[in-house]
């Protein structure tokens, strides 16, 4: 019986991989922190931390993913720019530029 529950529950750890908090979740995670203990200082006790966590939390949110489009549009802008280093040809005296494709 030892020996089923073992066997079993390796067979769940091998399947769990751990993922990797997206930047939108940090951002709420530490907004939200921050806004509570703001509205905490700021408002009245508890309720003031809870409207300055939520508040937080949504602007950390939107922190976050405009974050995460910044970084995956210069990425793209990089893979564009070496693509078009790497695949292409300019006759200079015809000023022509040509791009290589790979079949």
């Amino acid at each position: 019986m030892i020996l089923t529950v073992l066997i079993a529950d390796s067979k769940y750890t091998f399947a769990q991989e751990k993922k990797k908090m997206s930047g939108q979740a940090k951002g709420a995670i530490i907004g939200g922190a921050g806004g509570a203990i703001a509205g905490g200082l700021i408002g009245h006790g508890v309720k003031g931390a809870l409207i300055g966590g939520a508040i937080g939390a949504g602007g950390g949110y939107v922190i976050g993913n405009e974050h995460r489009r910044h970084v995956a549009k210069k990425r793209r802008a990089e893979q564009r720019a070496y693509y078009r280093s790497h695949h292409t040809i300019t006759h200079p005296s015809k000023g022509v530029t040509v791009i290589r494709t790979h079949n």
